[in-house]
């Protein structure tokens, strides 16, 4: 299989220099912010389904309930911005304009993904995007993406970096080191903290006694806000507002969006430490049905539309996944590529030297 040529961010309107953060958005953004949510919501129920139904070996961090988050503060960024984005952030990519086929080739660990099927799912960024790879290693992205804010600004690019995480992340050392060198440094960033209640089974109050975890930026300096992170209109707007910001010289912002994650850790997570009531209570507060009720009090909403959008995401997943399946899995010799300097001749050389002990073995 091949990869398609043709890679391109989403259309938008390039972001104005004089977003008012107040002022009301028009139908088309409305619009698009629900339409993202919807088009991710669909594509990570239909990864779980995949999961249990054994269709690809491995695991899944779904950001189910979190779809608000994800989508406004990653929508309308520049082709030329970065996001750093966490393991639970795999759908930032369809923000940035990764084709499903690459991300559904990434799920099913074939040679046609971003990573040639090198990752665990969900641990996967695209270079030709600026989306950087998510670590395992809790937080590592925020170091790496606070590396990129400064080189831009060395370079004195009008580029900015959004990275997410977890309210868990700001117990670890990772997190303090980039916030800190970002205060100092002034760089243009905008970390968006994810407080969905739980890093995999801890509670939020046993990462820490505040509980506005946004307070936590005046010891680096920066600006803080907290915001409703089920609602797609306030997390675009804060995050439009600190992308402004950053982008103009006026250094970082944390943005924290308190929000909520359905399922557990990772599929392979019961979550049997959450209580009915608790979930049931955020499942009330789902984005998706709230920002159809904020449209149709605009006169922006039909069913007909949703039932238009679902058909065309349904399709496009359906393409993904047969493009995934037929695509090959990669070489056990090609483990050894961007690892070691080993040439292709050199991969050859490898391959006639050791196949004919495997097959005596055999």
């Amino acid at each position: 299989m091949t990869k398609p040529q043709s890679i391109k961010s989403p259309d938008h309107e390039r972001q104005r220099e004089d977003f008012d953060s107040r002022a009301p958005l028009g139908k088309t953004i409305l619009r698009r912010l629900y339409s993202y949510m919807l088009k991710c919501r669909t594509v990570e129920e239909r990864i779980r389904l995949l999961f249990r139904q054994g269709r690809f070996s491995g695991n899944y961090f779904a950001a189910v309930g979190q779809e608000a988050t994800e989508v406004g503060a990653t929508m309308d960024l520049l082709a030329e911005d970065t996001i750093a984005p966490s393991h639970r952030n795999f759908v930032t990519h369809i923000m940035k304009g990764t084709p499903l086929t690459l991300m559904f080739a990434h799920i099913f660990l074939r040679k046609d993904s971003p990573d040639q099927g090198r990752c665990a799912q969900a641990h996967c960024g695209y270079a030709p995007l600026n989306i950087i790879t998510p670590a395992s290693t809790i937080a590592a992205q925020l170091a790496i993406g606070t590396g990129v804010a400064l080189a831009n600004k060395m370079q004195k690019k009008a580029s900015v970096v959004v990275a997410l995480s977890g309210e868990g992340s700001t117990s670890l050392g990772l997190w303090h080191e980039s916030l800190n060198f970002a205060g100092v440094h002034h760089l243009p960033i905008v970390f968006v903290l994810e407080n969905n209640l739980w890093a995999e089974s801890v509670p939020a109050r046993l990462q820490s006694a505040v509980d506005d975890f946004s307070i936590k930026a005046q010891a680096y300096g920066i600006r803080g806000i907290t915001v409703d992170g089920n609602d797609v209109v306030a997390v675009y707007r804060a995050s439009q507002d600190a992308i402004r910001r950053a982008r103009g010289g006026d250094g970082p912002t944390l943005i924290e969006c308190k929000t909520y994650r359905w399922y557990g850790h990772s599929e392979i997570d019961p979550a049997k430490y959450r209580t009915v009531e608790e979930l049931e209570y955020w499942k009330s507060r789902d984005p998706i049905p709230a920002m159809e009720r904020y449209l149709q009090q605009r006169g922006s909403w039909a069913e007909s539309w949703k039932e238009e959008l679902l058909a065309e995401f349904d399709k496009e997943i359906d393409d993904a996944i047969e493009f995934a399946e037929k695509s090959p899995y990669p070489d056990p010799e090609e483990a050894l590529d961007h690892v070691f300097s080993f040439s292709i001749r050199e991969r050859e050389l490898n391959r006639k030297v050791w196949a004919p002990q495997i097959s005596s073995s055999e």
